[in-house]
């Protein structure tokens, strides 16, 4: 059995979190928490952490880069992969915001969106 200490990031009160896993990867107990997302958290954090990813791509024919993020999170394992696709996109303008810039980033059903509009 392996036991994960965690701080939960659901709310401002960042409950420490104490998980118990098991050797098949199933949680057996959450402790810590002062609400039932917490309890969700850990269980989430302990066996399959994901974030949601912001990033600047550039645009061209334009100094300013256009802000984008992943439309959901994505799996912490594939964080660099996802990286490595956004470093080498160059959006075409006009782009407006909410936009699809890519399509299944890192091949993980994930899209990722403009959060600007530029012109």
């Amino acid at each position: 059995m392996a036991t994960v200490e965690l701080t939960c990031i659901c709310c401002p009160m960042g409950c420490p979190l104490t998980v118990e896993v098991a050797p098949d990867g199933e949680v057996l107990s959450v402790a810590g928490q002062s609400c039932r997302r917490g309890a969700d958290y850990g269980r989430r954090e302990a066996t399959a952490p994901e974030r949601m990813l912001t990033y600047v791509v550039p645009v061209q024919g334009r100094l300013e880069p256009l802000s984008v993020k992943t439309a959901q999170p994505v799996p912490k394992a594939l964080m660099a992969d996802v990286v490595q696709q956004l470093r080498q996109l160059e959006v075409q303008p006009p782009v407006e915001e909410g936009d699809v810039v890519l399509e299944n980033v890192a091949a993980t059903g994930i899209p990722v969106i403009a959060t600007k509009t530029i012109w």
